[in-house]
């Protein structure tokens, strides 16, 4: 008789950048991931790019997913991949969700974003797209 390990579950940090205080809809995919069987954890509001790297890396994270509802995220998302960087997790999955123009869809997966997830998104296809590219360590 054998012993299973079981798999480790996909982790995803997801995080509400600057001063951004909209936090229904990253509530909402926190609790449709949770639901589509990955481990959430949930960095809150206000979060500075040093602390989200902070965070992404104390919790081993598979994916780090930005909510940006208030157009901040031109400035916000280069100086969150740098600390990504700096702190060892420059292979870590970035996902970018909320009010994103489609003239910043290439800026965005230009500074290392693998996949934009504009306002309208259906929750299947953001956990699909996840359970598709990412394979926990």
């Amino acid at each position: 008789m054998g012993t299973q390990v079981a798999a480790r579950r996909i982790r995803v940090l997801l995080v509400k950048t600057g001063l951004d205080g909209h936090d229904r809809g990253v509530l909402v995919v926190a609790k449709a991931l949770s639901h589509a069987g990955m481990e959430v954890i949930y960095g809150g509001l206000h979060l500075r790019p040093g602390q989200i790297a902070k965070v992404a890396a104390e919790e081993s994270v598979d994916v780090v997913g930005l909510s940006s509802l208030s157009d901040n995220h031109r400035a916000l998302v280069p100086r969150i991949m740098e600390e990504l960087k700096k702190v060892g997790l420059d292979d870590v999955m970035v996902l970018l969700g909320g009010f994103i123009q489609d003239e910043d869809v290439p800026v965005m997966k230009a500074a290392g974003v693998a996949e934009v997830f504009g306002v309208g998104t259906r929750l299947e296809d953001i956990a699909k797209y996840i359970r598709t590219h990412v394979r926990p360590a």
